[in-house]
This record gives structure tokens, sequence and C-alpha cells, in this order.
């Protein structure tokens, strides 16, 4: 079977493949190609040499092992699927492991005999959460996965034999409005591609919330979601968004609302970006932004295809960034905003503004550039926009947001 490589990924966990000490936890949305990476590793194995009788791949959200839901289950399950020679490497695969109760005693049990090298995906924060994989801190390393960049969206085209627009700002317009699911790629009218997010969505909501967590009233979480979700990329608070939900008529209590929220962004349906002060180096509470794990969520749900380029080349540069792995919060400088302050795991930053353009006049063009004029270190700073003429100011790099992510380029911090 052919498949579609995320080598951005791929090359993060190779180093990892023959390691019997670590779990590989693989993370992310549902659907955003967690189960077709892991396949990929399994190929790969083989590729290299291993006998695939040594490799155990499970599927829980297949119909045979549906019903696969406990721990002495799963342990049956891995023991009937298991071959190869014991004394030999032998590689575990589960894909969704969430869906058993207690998995980790048994997944460390495989990881404490030793010649298991394990990999497990899930769809949720819950995941991670258990008081069991608490107790197994040290022992896994998370990678999470994102849909599509714009460069994967463009070479995952290529690899179906899909046509590419030559001009890159029409395909930037194409991957926002449809967005970056790559079983999307699938259907060729925007309304089908739509109809099969909204199937994710209530995926979403019935596995990783209405079976998972009490919500009591669901109208009202739908609510908070919809909010959330329509107010992408902007700066708010808890107080803000009661107030707004108070002038619809819908009335709930502050610790609920937050109870809400932490549900959206378990379920990974959005992601909160904090406020950082760049002058004390710590993050601000109280104000926020939330970015879509997916802006498919947004168009999917809302019949208007006009784009609103501020948040949505923002909430691009956000995924982006944490497919790099970077920590990424909204910086202040004084009275100044920075967009995004990013961070690496050696603790390397760089500075990011984003806008449509920069073009319109000299106000605006000030007003992305100051904030990053104002920075008095020497860190890599941005200023990345939709389609403009490369500009030359203050040392900051100017790039567009086709060049920058299309290309696969980073942002200084390798």
């Amino acid at each position: 079977m052919r498949l579609f490589k995320r080598e951005d990924y791929l090359k993060k966990m190779r180093g990892f493949y023959h390691d019997d000490g670590l779990i590989k936890v693989i993370t992310g949305v549902r659907r955003c190609g967690k189960s077709c990476l892991m396949q990929t590793i399994a190929q790969e194995l083989v590729e290299s040499g291993v006998d695939p009788t040594s490799i155990t791949y499970l599927d829980l959200d297949s119909r045979k092992l549906r019903k696969v839901k406990t721990p002495d289950a799963l342990e049956a399950a891995i023991d009937g699927a298991s071959a190869g020679d014991s004394k030999e490497m032998r590689y575990l695969f589960i894909d969704e492991i969430q869906n058993v109760k207690g998995y980790e005693e048994v997944v460390n049990a495989y990881r404490t005999d030793g010649g298991w090298s394990i990999f497990i995906t899930g769809s949720n924060s819950y995941l991670l959460s258990g008081e069991l994989m608490t107790k197994l801190t040290g022992r896994y390393i998370e990678f999470e996965m994102q849909t599509l960049s714009f460069k994967e969206y463009e070479d995952m085209k290529a690899f179906l034999g899909r046509p590419i627009d030559p001009n890159r700002v029409v395909e930037l317009d194409a991957y926002i409005l449809e967005g970056g699911f790559p079983k999307a790629l699938d259907f060729e009218k925007l309304a089908d591609k739509r109809t099969y997010v909204k199937s994710v969505i209530e995926e979403i909501l019935e596995k990783d919330v209405r079976r998972r967590v009490q919500v009591r009233n669901m109208p009202v979480f739908e609510a908070v979601r919809k909010y959330i979700t329509n107010n992408f990329g902007a700066t708010t608070s808890l107080t803000n968004i009661l107030d707004d939900l108070d002038k619809q008529g819908i009335c709930i209590k502050r610790e609920t609302l937050d109870r809400y929220i932490k549900i959206l962004e378990d379920a990974k349906i959005v992601r909160r970006c904090e406020r950082f002060d760049m002058k004390s180096r710590k993050s601000l509470r109280g104000e926020q932004k939330y970015y879509l794990a997916d802006l498919s969520f947004y168009f999917a749900s809302n019949t208007d295809n006009r784009i609103n380029y501020g948040p949505v080349l923002e909430n691009i540069v956000y995924s982006y960034a944490r497919s790099l792995d970077y920590e990424v919060s909204v910086g202040r400088i004084g009275k100044l905003e920075c967009d995004f302050v990013m961070r690496s795991s050696e603790m390397d930053y760089a500075y990011v503004q984003v806008a449509m353009t920069i073009m319109n006049d000299r106000s605006t063009e000030d007003r992305e550039y100051r904030p990053l004029e104002q920075i008095r270190d020497n860190w890599p700073k941005f200023v990345i926009t939709r389609n403009d003429p490369i500009q030359h100011r203050s040392g900051i790099v100017h790039e567009n947001v086709t060049e920058l992510i299309g290309n696969g380029r980073t942002f200084g911090l390798e």
C-alpha cells in the first residue's frame, strides 16, 4: 500500500524506532493522520530488514477489536496477534489506545519485559492525563501531530495526482477553505470536503466529549464551542466570553465555561495561546488567544466563504510552529504586542508578526514592524504576509507565508 510520508514527523521519530525503553506516544486531533504515520513506520521497518512477523499492529477502532475495552482483553489481543522470534526486537503498534481504560499497566508491562519497541496513538489529552500514565513519566515520549501544513497539502496533492495551481496564492486560499485533513483530499467538491469535516467534528464530540466527560447541558456546550470557533485568533478572556454569551441569552457560570473550554482543548479542537511578557520572561494570566486544530472547523460550520486573513494566517503560522515543536505565546512589550514569541527546545527565541499585507500605507507597515524594532535582543525577527513584495527594514526578515511554510522553512531556530 502506497502511503504519503509525513516526513516532518518521521524524521523526529526514526531515532526511536528500535528503542524498547521509551513508549512512543503519537497524539493529535482525530483524523489528522496518526494511523497512517504508524503504518508508515511499520512499512519503513520492514523495508529496513525487520521481519514482518516481528511487527504486531492493533487498530482498536476496527470491527475485529472493537470489544477490546479492558486491560486483560488488550493483553490477550496482543499475545494473540504476536509472532516472531522472542529473542529478536519486536514492534508493537496500538491505534486508539484510549479505548481501553487502564491500558497503561499493560503497555508498561511489555515495556518492562524488554525487547518490545512500543508505539501508541490517541486522539485526546485524556490519553496522557491518567494516574498510571503519570507514573510512566520519563518512560514515554510524545509526538504531537497537526493536520497537513500548507507544504504537506501541496505535496499530498502531488502524491495523489491532483492538479496544483501554479499560483501559490490560489493554492493557499484553497488550503484555507478546504482545511488540512488528509482524507478531505479524496473528495473533489468543496461541499463534500465540508461534509466530511462535519463528520469529524461529530465523531470528536461523540467519542471525546459525550462518552468521556460529563456535560449536562450539551446545547450550552455547543454554544461555547461555536463561540470559540467563530472567534479564533481574537484576544479574549473568560470575562469577555461570559459577557458576550450573556448578550446572546446564554447564562453560564465562570467555572463551567472554564471547564468547557478545557474540554475543547483536551479534545484537541482548539489550542490556547497564552500571553508572554518579554521583559519579565513570564506568562501573563487573563487574556489569551485560541487557535483551531484545523481551519476547516470554522469554514465547515459557516456558510460564508469570505476569508478574514488576519486570524487565518495567524492560525496557519501558529499550527506550523507547533509542528516544529516550538512553544508559542502572544508577546507583549509594554503597550505593544507581538503576534508570536516562539521558543525552541534549546531555549532559543524568534519573534513573529503576521499580517495579510503591509502595503496599504506607511502606518500599516509601521504597525507591524514597530513591536519588533522595540525588542533589543538579537534573536530572529519576522514579518509574515500573504503575498507582498519583499521589504527590507531594520534587519527584520520579511517572508510570504506561501514561501516560508510552502517551502518548509523555519524561523531561524535550527
